[in-house]
């Protein structure tokens, strides 16, 4: 029996989880949410998961400064980072594993992706 893969969505923006939720559960995904950045990343390193959305601005942090870190943590991880403006990329990034996203996210966006 093959493996569910697992997302975790890490945003403050209740509706936008609860959308996404229902998206990837259609899609038979596992999903997780976590809506401040303390809370994310003990979830992140309790799911493990395949896929993961951070928002840029949570309430306790700024989610995107996390990402070097979390990148040397979890490697097979593909990251979606959430944004409702294009900040700057951290440099020591590796582009190949990341997806940039501007709010509103649309469900036919995801589609393309998914």
């Amino acid at each position: 029996m093959e493996m569910r893969k697992k997302v975790l969505i890490i945003d403050d923006e209740v509706d936008l989880c609860l959308l996404m939720k229902s998206y990837f559960l259609r899609k038979n995904y596992e999903v997780y949410i976590a809506h401040t950045l303390s809370d994310g990343l003990h979830r992140l390193n309790e799911v493990a998961p395949d896929y993961l959305f951070i928002d840029y601005n949570l309430p306790d942090g700024l989610g995107w400064d996390k990402l070097p870190e979390m990148y040397r943590k979890h490697p097979n991880i593909h990251f979606h980072l959430i944004s409702a403006f294009r900040p700057t990329m951290p440099a020591d990034l590796d582009g190949s594993k990341l997806t940039i996203w501007e709010k509103p996210i649309s469900l036919k966006a995801l589609d393309h992706f998914f």
